[in-house]
């Protein structure tokens, strides 16, 4: 088994600051809007350093996974987690993300790519990211972000073609209806596990994702694709972890959008700690299967 694509990452939630805009019109203007203020936050970062850029944006219900195994719920959390970096007081950032998608309803969505930490005397580092994003009264927020280490090696910064809706949706106000996504994408992880405990996990991994899925994997580049993805894992009759959204769930209003926290458990204790991951599921319309799109 390949345990890089499933090994816990230093996260921390980041956001971009501004007022919230109406609803776009179309898919495309959407996630336009999500991804130019992915890259409005990159610039307006520039001369800050990192606890205090992301101090000052943070969601005040954030969650993030922590390098030890639990999750950090909010931003003093959070913030306090990157004070304990003496060189995130010093160290500046600067990122761009190279896909985005965005909920029918405009108001979630997703990024990633590639960030680049500056610490002066030292050389350049560079980074990867995940982050999901919430609109609020006061702009896009990100409700949870993670970001690992990318090594030297080739990677590419080419934006790729959007996650879309077919068409743009009113938010549906019920708070009824959004419960129901909710419990129908926890219920579609809780699945995705079992299903790996019968088939291993390469295969669980093409079954359930979307072929235009993304995982960080252990490399300098992101893996692209449910098929390659699987793939990473070695041949398997069954699964060593099996893992839930135990944590939280957060879905759009729309139902196509959503984002699972949890903890994946080795299925023999004695194999290690259980250790956070987060994942983003997508859907065209509600009544098809949720398929991850990127973890």
């Amino acid at each position: 088994m390949n345990f890089r694509l499933l090994t816990p990452i230093y996260c921390a939630a980041l956001t971009v600051a501004g007022p919230a805009a109406a609803t776009p019109s179309s898919p495309t203007a959407a996630v336009n809007e999500l991804l130019n203020a992915d890259r409005q936050f990159s610039s307006s970062a520039a001369g800050i350093n990192i606890v205090d850029g992301i101090a000052a944006m943070l969601a005040p219900d954030a969650i993030s996974p922590t390098p030890t195994g639990t999750f950090a719920r909010g931003k003093d959390e959070i913030v306090a987690l990157l004070r304990a970096n003496p060189s995130n007081a010093t160290a500046t950032a600067e990122w761009a993300p190279v896909r985005g998608g965005i909920s029918a309803d405009g108001q979630q969505g997703f990024t990633y790519g590639f960030q680049i930490i500056h610490d002066a005397g030292k050389a350049d580092r560079r980074a990867k990211y995940l982050a999901y994003w919430v609109k609020r009264p006061e702009g896009w927020r990100v409700f949870g972000y993670k970001r690992a280490g990318s090594p030297p090696g080739s990677v590419s910064t080419a934006v790729r073609a959007p996650a879309l809706p077919p068409v743009m949706i009113p938010v549906r106000p019920s708070d009824t209806l959004q419960q129901k996504y909710a419990d129908d994408l926890a219920a579609r992880e809780s699945a995705f596990s079992g299903r790996a405990q019968e088939v291993g996990l390469r295969h669980a991994f093409i079954e359930f994702g979307s072929s235009d899925a993304m995982n960080f994997a252990g490399g300098s580049d992101f893996t692209f694709g449910n098929v390659n993805i699987g793939n990473g894992f070695t041949p398997e009759t069954t699964s060593p972890v099996r893992w839930a959204a135990d944590e939280a769930v957060k879905v759009a209003s729309t139902g196509d959008l959503g984002i699972t926290f949890g903890f994946i458990r080795p299925n023999d204790p004695t194999q290690g700690a259980p250790f956070p991951f987060f994942t983003v599921g997508r859907r065209d319309r509600t009544s098809d299967r949720w398929l991850y799109v990127a973890e």
